[in-house]
């Protein structure tokens, strides 16, 4: 199970894992929690962690599809990414709101759990980099090419499907769609594929339009 952990002190912190899971020298095991103190971003401890428990119960293509939709939810809902983002709120009252918007949603109870040793361990305002760490770690592991596409205004699926079939005809079959929203781009989008990046955001024409109209005066 992924009980929600009491918050740590120190270095070292509680992150969910499994039970019983071999100690390799850098791992240290407590009871439905795993404490690492070294190696990898934090991000990414937690989506291992994750990943490991999801496929400890045979329960990783739910798993998948709750943090995908979490992704999702974050970047719609600028009440919910206030929650996240707060520092002036109480631990408790943070993880309590945070849980009672999940299970509105319907989300199942590993994620949901999840979400509550995050906010126990302080470490909301890292959710976001968290659903972004266990996307690229399931790609990885399925061997899908990741495409992080950052648009001004959160994209409906219709759109997504449409991005999709580009990408398809660009020769990027399997491909795994990551979404984030930055207002400041203004419109269009930036994809990142790998070491490719397309850029047809607003911003960048309107900055590419300012050093044309500068060389020319």
């Amino acid at each position: 199970m992924l009980d929600a952990a009491p918050p740590v002190q120190g270095p070292d912190e509680r992150v969910p894992g499994r039970r019983g899971r071999p100690n390799h020298g850098n791992d240290e095991l407590a009871s439905d929690a795993t404490v690492i103190s070294q190696g990898g971003g934090l991000a990414d401890r937690y989506a291992v962690a994750l990943y490991a428990h999801a496929e400890d119960i045979r329960a990783l293509d739910p798993v998948v599809a709750d943090m995908e939709s979490l992704g999702r939810l974050i970047d719609a809902s600028a009440d919910f990414r206030r929650l996240l983002e707060s520092p002036v709120i109480d631990v408790g009252q943070a993880r309590q709101a945070a849980l009672a918007v999940l299970s509105a949603e319907g989300f199942g109870k590993t994620v949901h759990d999840f979400v509550g040793v995050v906010a126990s361990n302080r470490r909301l305002r890292e959710l976001r980099a968290m659903v972004n760490a266990f996307a690229a770690l399931v790609a990885a592991r399925r061997g899908v090419v990741t495409a992080r596409v950052v648009s001004a205004h959160p994209l409906d699926e219709i759109q997504v499907s449409q991005l999709r079939a580009r990408l398809i005809e660009a020769g990027y079959g399997n491909v795994a769609i990551e979404r984030s929203v930055d207002p400041t781009l203004l419109g269009g989008l930036v994809v990142r594929i790998g070491a490719r990046l397309y850029d047809s955001s607003l911003k960048s024409r309107l900055q590419r339009l300012q050093h044309a109209m500068k060389g020319a005066a």
